[in-house]
């Protein structure tokens, strides 16, 4: 149905935080005209360095508006400016080639202050983001009794020290299946070697800088070395559901040999109340049964995690092997345990379709070993973005980037990424605000998949020389940065009208004066036109726009939660954006 545009004047939507000299330069312009407006580039002197006219986009189903192109690619001299369009004046944004590095340190931190098992010290947050640690010693048994299908689960006959990891989102959850795509993301910016000098040893900040290696690797290990921690114990025995679930939920409990598999998540044993932070958080901390999903989560990340940490620190790098090789042997045992959900206090992350985990591991384990044993299972053909549920890509990415990979497998693993570059690059052209996303669909943390889509086109310019590709990239973070229609800059701390009131426990200074708002560089999980459940998204529901179905409000979980497979992608694209 069309949302039309109610507007007096001209409203111009431009990346807030601002430009690097060299790349291109475009806001979109909401306005009725269908004439090509003029624009001029003003300097803090109030002075013009720069005039055009816009084109002519028209009617744009996505965001309801009638676009205007602005492109100021031209302006390469940094400095301060604004943008004014018939009669209307944009914030200040920055042109200089040092923009994207804040952001990308930001954006790390978020991953420290994600933190768990660990107090959170102002000498790396500010005074404003001090808190306790939570869950400092978590040493977990297994969920056992009646679940809300009415399983019952008999447990399992050991616990878990379980301590450390990320806090997956706005809740105390930790999961192995997203904190999987989340780190791997971390580490892959290592290995790719985008990201060497801003985060070089010391430039984070974290309580490992200065200890000689990368800080990337740093962060991205305190995860790894809780998932490890998930496996369940060799030669264990746990009854578990063997194949799909029906409709009703209730599940038919086998016991298996489940030792090297992982447990899914650690969490609470119900939802709390906002605020709660962490150290607040009483309930019950639980391990929930193992999937083959999280198994195979374990065994990607740990292969990736030992050929990078092999020349620093080998004896890490073997447990890492070791682990995973566990994993992939307990998966091939086990092949159809699907995550159960029956729980109430945690995310579900659910999924059924698995071979998109196995050919991800396969590629990590081959990339790793070079074993041909790995080689049948490694994914082929074209992709799309990766998401937590469709992680075939990032086998693929490692496949294109990771030394030693035999050059024809090589070879074909950039050629499937180019190929899906093209084709976000051809959305492009269909999309009203110029984004490498044109689907009427916006799901779950859409910002996500865009941040995803571009840290494709980023692999894609890398591999071909094509500026095409980092012009995409480009469009992607000026999306999430303020060039969309509700002039929203989805990173906190960043531009003029940044995100400010994320779903979250501790940073709910929306519901408390005493508790903090986000910190900079968190990123909203974005419009959501696909799943309208929460309180807030309701409202929206058949009245907004795709681009438009979002609110800034703790209480819209479903538009505006944070995640750390959200960030890691933010992170991914601001480093690549920074480096030359």
């Amino acid at each position: 149905m069309p949302f039309p545009l109610l507007l007096a004047a001209a409203v111009i939507n431009i990346n807030q935080l601002g430009f690097r000299p060299e790349d291109p330069k475009l806001a979109i312009v909401a306005d009725h005209a269908t004439r090509p407006l003029d624009w001029v580039v003003v300097d803090d002197a109030g002075k013009t360095v720069l005039t055009g006219r816009t084109s002519v986009g028209g009617d744009d189903a996505a965001s309801g508006d009638h676009v205007h192109v602005a492109r100021f690619t031209a302006l390469t001299r940094p400095g301060n400016y604004r943008l004014r369009v018939d009669g209307t004046e944009s914030g200040r944004f920055r042109v200089g080639r040092d923009v994207y590095a804040p952001l990308a340190l930001n954006a790390l931190n978020f991953f420290y202050q994600q933190r768990a098992g660990t107090p959170i010290d102002a000498r790396w947050v500010g005074k404003r983001w001090v808190r306790a640690a939570g869950h400092p010693r978590e040493v977990a048994a297994c969920f056992s009794g009646a679940d809300e299908k009415g399983n019952v689960w008999p447990g399992c006959p050991y616990t878990l020290d379980v301590t450390g990891g990320w806090y997956d989102a706005g809740d105390h959850g930790k999961y192995v299946v997203n904190g999987g795509i989340a780190v791997w993301t971390l580490q892959n910016l290592y290995e790719t070697g985008l990201a060497r000098r801003v985060f070089a040893d010391g430039q984070a900040r974290l309580p490992e800088a200065g200890n000689r290696r990368d800080d990337l690797l740093d962060e991205a290990r305190w995860e790894v070395e809780w998932m490890l921690r998930m496996q369940v114990p060799t030669g264990t025995r746990v009854a578990l559901p063997v194949g799909p679930h029906d409709r009703s939920g209730r599940l038919a409990l086998t016991p298996v040999d489940a030792g090297g598999m992982a447990h899914h998540k650690v969490a609470d044993a119900r939802w709390t109340t906002l605020p709660t932070a962490p150290a607040d958080d009483k309930e019950p901390r639980l391990l929930y049964p193992p999937s083959t999903a999280a198994t195979l989560n374990l065994a990607a990340v740990a292969a990736q995690a030992a050929r990078l940490w092999q020349p620093i620190d080998p004896a890490f790098a073997a447990r890492c092997l070791a682990a995973a090789r566990a994993a992939w042997t307990a998966a091939q045992r086990n092949p159809t345990i699907f995550a159960a959900q029956g729980f109430t206090g945690s995310g579900g992350y659910g999924d059924e379709t698995l071979d998109d985990e196995r050919a991800w591991a396969a590629a990590e384990l081959f990339a790793t070993t070079g074993d041909t044993a790995y080689r049948a299972a490694l994914p082929t053909g074209a992709t799309g973005e990766p998401g937590w549920a469709s992680v075939a890509p990032l086998g693929m990415i490692t496949l294109a980037t990771a030394s030693g990979v035999p050059a024809m497998i090589r070879d074909g693993a950039r050629a499937a990424i180019v190929a899906t570059a093209d084709g976000f690059l051809a959305e492009t052209a269909r999309a009203g605000y110029r984004i490498p996303y044109a689907s009427q669909t916006y799901n779950w943390g859409s910002n996500s998949s865009i941040l995803n889509r571009a840290m494709l086109l980023g692999l894609a310019q890398r591999f071909t020389g094509d500026a095409r590709y980092r012009a995409g990239v480009v469009d992607a973070a000026d999306y999430i940065l303020g060039r969309n229609p509700l002039g929203q800059s989805y990173v906190s701390g960043t531009g003029w009208k940044p995100l400010t009131n994320p779903h979250h426990r501790f940073w709910a200074h929306q519901l408390s004066a005493s508790s903090p708002p986000p910190p900079p560089g968190v990123v909203s999980g974005g419009p959501n036109n696909s799943a309208m459940v929460d309180p807030v998204a309701v409202t929206l529901k058949g009245r907004c726009a795709p681009q438009r179905c979002w609110a800034d409000d703790i209480n819209a979980y479903a538009l505006n939660e944070v995640a750390i497979n959200w960030n890691a992608p933010l992170v991914w694209v601001a480093a690549y954006l920074d480096s030359d």
